[in-house]
């Protein structure tokens, strides 16, 4: 028992931005000058997707975890209006809020479109990346999203093709599709997103990102730019049966990016589900090398 640490894995805190109580959960590192991870989440998701990567790396590194505006426990006020650029400026001051001035960021789904818009506005903060299923190039959309993207609030039928993804069947085909083995994913996850979207008023904040989602495809070559200007750092581990953004998504990167670090899973959208034994190795190593010149010399 002498040798059972007593510090918690992780803590559960909220902070106010703009009148957005941002609830977010944060590793408790042993090392007091543990590399920072900001972790940005997708859809339908919220900072729970990375509780199990928490618990594996986050004596090793600092693990920050918010949930957006319309996620998870955060809580925005009624008339917040839900679009990326919101979304990032709420995480924007989030990290200012807790005086983050360098830190790797690692982007899944929407975290892409949020966290690039970080970059972008403050790449002094990025000091390397890890891209989980996080699109930035047209190449990496399936023709479903294409169609998707292109919804229209006007347009006959698209609040319901919206809508028919944030039902039970929606949120728990997101997570099989592409999957070989689907007993090696936990139900808790669907369930957990479910029971945050049926919240009130979290279907209509969905509804008003999917149709905004098109200003982020409209962003992708100011993105790219800022990948071949500051050449940060990356590693790429994607999940390539994803049916919104398949594996041309990850070689992408490599156009902007040539020395980024790829790795491609037989797995689907959420490859933490079923790879995370696979995955969390890649990102402690990465982060080690990254954030320790001795070690990363050491090993060339």
């Amino acid at each position: 028992m002498n040798n059972v640490s007593a510090l918690p894995l992780a803590q559960y805190r909220t902070r106010t931005v703009d009148d957005v109580e941002v609830h977010y959960r944060e590793s408790v590192p042993t090392r007091a000058d543990a590399p920072v991870l900001l972790l940005l989440h997708g859809f339908p998701s919220g900072s729970h997707q990375f509780r199990r990567l928490i618990d594996l790396l986050g004596d090793r590194y600092r693990l920050i975890a918010p949930d957006y505006p319309g996620f998870g426990n955060t809580v925005a006020p009624a008339d917040f209006d839900y679009t990326f650029d919101r979304l990032a400026d709420i995480t924007e001051g989030f990290v200012e809020g807790l005086g983050l001035t360098r830190f790797a960021m690692y982007v899944f789904d929407f975290g892409a479109p949020v966290g690039f818009r970080l970059a972008t506005r403050h790449p002094e903060w990025i000091s390397a990346l890890v891209v989980q299923n996080g699109n930035a190039y047209e190449a990496g959309l399936s023709h479903g999203a294409r169609d998707f993207i292109a919804l229209r609030p006007d347009q006959d039928g698209a609040e319901a093709t919206i809508r028919q993804l944030l039902t039970p069947e929606g949120t728990r085909g997101q997570y099989e599709h592409g999957v070989p083995d689907p007993t090696l994913l936990s139900p808790d996850s669907w369930t957990l997103d479910q029971h945050y979207l049926d919240l009130p008023g979290r279907k209509e904040a969905q509804l008003a990102l999917a149709f905004d989602y098109h200003t982020n495809v409209a962003r992708y070559p100011e993105w790219q730019s800022w990948l071949r200007t500051h050449t940060p750092p990356t590693l790429i581990t994607w999940g390539a049966n994803d049916p919104f953004f398949p594996a041309p998504g990850a070689h992408a990167y490599r156009t902007d990016l040539p020395d980024a670090e790829l790795h491609l899973f037989d797995t689907g959208h959420f490859a933490l589900e079923t790879h995370l034994a696979d995955i969390a190795p890649l990102i402690a190593d990465f982060l080690d090398r990254v954030h320790t010149p001795a070690v990363r010399s050491a090993r060339r």
